[in-house]
């Protein structure tokens, strides 16, 4: 099914793709998105972690939503359609809520090259950080996707350059009291947040699916420039 991969990246790149292994958190209208990339690409080591079922409320801007899926579990369709794209994935799924309580114990049961961190809980977020720097794991992060238009403005940084986004301004703080280092690779956007009347953000498809395919990137060009 690589051909065309192939055209772009030589059999060794594929060999390593097959073989790292990606610990996935949050498989919304972000990370549904970076897990079809991801298994398009080649990964076939993932570890998904969601605990949510798809809504009605999903069907405008998560990839893995079906009008024939609502009321399922988000990993149990994403698993499903993997096997439909690659029969090879060795796809572990955690149907759990994962916080500070649970986090360390779920991650040392097995070995991670990749982070990725798609997730909507900044506690939990900022755990995953401080999990990915004392023990040396790569980890990149997404910001804020709501209220945004303009896929364009989707960009990979650090999360010390980046503005205008409160989420990423909660998680500074949460790091700097304790004392851990801001160069943490992120996806955000540069757009700045439209207001709304309403507390829960609006969304459409268009930032996510931008945010999520940057993440999978990240993963990919990490593994170019170290081969």
């Amino acid at each position: 099914m690589f051909e065309r991969s192939l055209e772009l990246i030589d059999i060794n790149v594929l060999n390593k793709i097959k073989e790292t292994k990606i610990f996935l958190v949050g498989l919304g209208g972000v990370g549904g998105i970076c897990f079809e990339a991801l298994v398009r690409l080649g990964f076939t080591k993932i570890t998904i972690v969601d605990n949510d079922k798809f809504e009605k409320s999903n069907l405008n801007r998560q990839i893995l939503s079906l009008t024939s899926n609502l009321g399922e579990n988000k990993c149990k369709v994403a698993l499903k359609r993997a096997w439909d794209i690659n029969p090879e994935v060795q796809i572990k799924e955690l149907n759990i809520f994962l916080n500070k309580d649970n986090l360390e114990d779920v991650l040392k049961k097995d070995s991670y090259d990749y982070i990725i961190d798609a997730c909507d809980t900044i506690t939990t977020k900022v755990e995953l950080i401080k999990y990915a720097k004392k023990h040396h794991l790569k980890i990149i992060s997404c910001l804020g996707t709501g209220n945004r238009f303009n896929p364009s403005l989707v960009e990979i940084t650090t999360l010390a350059k980046t503005n205008n986004d409160s989420l990423a301004k909660v998680m500074r703080n949460l790091l700097k009291k304790e004392n851990i280092s801001l160069d943490i690779p992120v996806v955000w956007s540069r757009e700045i947040p439209i207001k709304t009347k309403k507390r829960t953000p609006g969304s459409l498809m268009l930032t996510p699916a931008s945010a999520g395919l940057n993440l999978a990137y990240y993963v990919l060009n990490d593994i170019l420039k170290s081969i």
